[in-house]
């Protein structure tokens, strides 16, 4: 009745493992008790969990994207601790068993569970407000994408307690990842958190496109977006043209697992999964990023006060990296055999690609230079994120060179390289971006002595963190080691270890930012809707918005930076009318939260092959999907403001 589920395969003789999930436990019983004893479950499903409102599905994905940062930091912790230990002559106090787990939950967790939902998020928040549109162009799909990503998030989790999670490494290779090498459901945890997810990263990246392209104020023409918007639309086309690379991939892994098919088992070709997954696999790494560029563009203009240096060679850079970003999937197997010539394409496109990167490092230098610059912390992150990339970007060059790719690609070196970049752009991006539209989400700024703490913690931290990873690279330390480490690299994986508590503080530091510009919010509170003197659109309309934005839709100048020229040639901000409006809202729903519950049933049941309830999941949330796409009337209600 219960297919492969058992009470064996709750892990109650792991200790860490146990400790963890009655951590979780606690935790959750504590805001159980808490929203009960200040009444807050009504106001949580009518302004929340049912909304369909871009700005509160924004707020979601930027919360459960911190939940999950912890939880993958906590994973990189172990991993460290571990190979000091390991390395000092010691077992260490992870088995390889687990230790396998952690490092493909680590990777999994912080590129698909937090870096793209946290920028998917600022995304939602933002987008709709800079180009002068009410919600998105599809509010019920942009609820649904939320909660099928939760699904993913929710089994993730799930494997911690049942079951166990993948031992492959987070891109799960087969044929380790086929049933003759993982007969377990590790696998299939991985298999359908990415799957669900993914087509919900899929189904937003439709919306935004739509968005952009179509809900524009109509004034403002496509080379007047802000540049934030641009790499929004270019970051959405490569959502839409590599994620159901990814969904086909793991659809056909799974097939191989289920029913015996041998698309990559060894009867079949491995080699296919791997170029197939890095197709997907690279354009992530620009699909990350490229926000990232757009925050800091934002940031670097409105704390340099002037215009974004050379705006259309900035447009054009990221519409290139778009495009090359599918040109270069093949380094990341130099070292398979693909031969030199193809090897040379690849290595050569990766070189070329670093042109038009570099050419917006150059715009943002440009863009200071001369500038009355306000070293508020977004600046510091921004000042940051130009150093530690740059640095994460030259030693990526290094590695597009396929002999000495070959050296190093298994190696520390890598890992180095791979975490300059993303922890250097992306991460350090999500907490600029977090830190400048704060006020706009919730109507109070951050904590400003707090914030430079956090970040001076954080950049000291990760230098020492991982520059030592480079040299241990070229010692020879191979990556995914946990176990029998040669001692010679202990000294550095000390230093390495002593950066990731550096980091930890800077993680602190945040955490009491955060509280306590909540509980003196009415000293930071943001009276103007303004507070950074903005150049764009979102800082026209108070903070927080209203459910509907704009009482009418902004009349702008087709010019760059559309708020600023407006500021600056009228006393009267665009968003302000005297007229009684009527304003056609979205209602909230529930139906995109119960449709993902049975998707998440029916995946749960799918790992376990528990059949029946895989059909009552499936039967269930096709039912509540086409019973509210056939409920034309009560889809809307009306405002009216004055």
């Amino acid at each position: 009745m219960f297919g492969k589920l058992s009470i064996h395969d709750i892990p109650y003789n792991e200790s860490i493992t146990i400790t963890t999930i009655l951590i979780i436990i606690l935790i959750s019983l504590i805001l159980i008790i808490l929203i009960t004893y200040f009444g807050k479950w009504k106001e949580i499903w009518k302004n929340w969990i049912t909304s369909v409102d871009h700005k509160k599905i924004g707020i979601m994905y930027i919360i459960t994207a911190l939940i999950m940062f912890i939880r993958g930091f906590a994973d990189a912790i172990m991993m460290r601790m571990q190979q000091f230990f390991a390395s000092n002559s010691e077992i260490g106090f992870l088995s390889p068993y687990h230790y396998n787990q952690i490092t493909t939950a680590h990777g999994v967790i912080m590129i698909i569970f937090m870096a793209t939902p946290f920028l998917l998020g600022l995304l939602n928040l933002i987008v709709p407000l800079q180009i002068g549109a009410r919600d998105m162009a599809f509010p019920f799909v942009n609820a649904l994408s939320f909660w099928m990503f939760m699904v993913g998030v929710i089994l993730i989790n799930l494997s911690l307690g049942i079951g166990e999670f993948a031992q492959t490494g987070w891109t799960a290779y087969p044929p380790l990842s086929e049933i003759e090498y993982s007969p377990g459901v590790g696998v299939d945890y991985w298999i359908w958190s990415i799957q669900i997810s993914g087509i919900g990263t899929t189904l937003t990246g439709i919306n935004f496109i739509t968005t952009i392209l179509y809900m524009r104020t109509p004034h403002m023409s496509i080379m007047k977006m802000p540049v934030f918007t641009w790499t929004a639309l270019c970051t959405n086309i490569l959502i839409v043209t590599a994620f159901p690379i990814l969904t086909v991939t793991t659809a056909l892994l799974a097939l191989d697992r289920l029913i015996g098919t041998h698309f990559f088992t060894n009867d079949g070709n491995p080699m296919m999964y791997i170029n197939l997954f890095w197709a997907w696999g690279h354009p992530e790494v620009y699909i990350l990023v490229l926000p990232a560029f757009g925050i800091f563009s934002e940031i670097v203009s409105t704390f340099s006060q002037k215009r974004l240096f050379g705006y259309t060679s900035l447009v054009w850079a990221t519409i290139t990296i778009t495009i090359l970003s599918f040109c270069v999937w093949l380094h990341h197997f130099f070292t398979m055999g693909s031969g030199a010539n193809v090897n040379a394409v690849f290595g050569i496109m990766t070189m070329i690609i670093a042109i038009p990167t570099g050419v917006k490092i150059f715009n943002w230098l440009f863009t200071l230079y001369q500038g009355r610059i306000i070293f508020h912390s977004t600046m510091l992150w921004t000042l940051g994120f130009i150093i530690t990339f740059s640095i994460g970007g030259m030693s990526g060059i290094l590695l597009s060179i396929p002999g000495i790719n070959f050296i190093l690609h298994n190696s520390l070196f890598l890992v180095a390289h791979f975490h300059n970049v993303i922890i250097g752009g992306v991460i350090f991006g999500c907490f600029a971006g977090m830190t400048y539209w704060f006020p706009k989400a919730f109507g109070f700024t951050l904590n400003e002595i707090w914030g430079k703490r956090a970040f001076w913690f954080w950049i000291i931290g990760f230098y020492i963190a991982f520059m030592p990873l480079y040299t241990l690279g070229f010692m020879g330390m191979t990556r995914r080691l946990s176990q029998q480490i040669d001692s010679k690299f202990h000294d550095l994986l000390g230093i390495a270890g002593f950066g990731v508590c550096l980091i930890t503080i800077g993680i602190l530091c945040q955490c009491i930012q955060i509280v306590t510009s909540i509980i003196n919010k009415k000293k930071y509170q943001d009276t103007t809707g303004d507070p950074w003197n903005g150049r764009t659109l979102e800082w026209s309309i108070p903070s927080p918005p209203p459910a509907y934005n704009f009482i009418t839709i902004p009349n702008i100048p087709n010019k760059h930076d559309a708020f600023w020229e407006i500021k600056n040639t009228t006393k009267n901000h665009c968003h302000q009318n005297n007229k009684k409006q009527s304003i056609h809202m979205m209602k909230n729903t529930s139906c995109a939260f119960f449709v993902s519950i049975f998707i998440l049933i029916c995946s749960f049941a799918i790992i376990w092959h528990i059949w029946w309830m895989t059909i009552f999941g499936i039967i269930n949330a096709t039912i509540i999907f086409i019973k509210y796409i056939l409920q034309e009337k009560n889809k809307y209600y009306t405002i009216l403001v004055n």
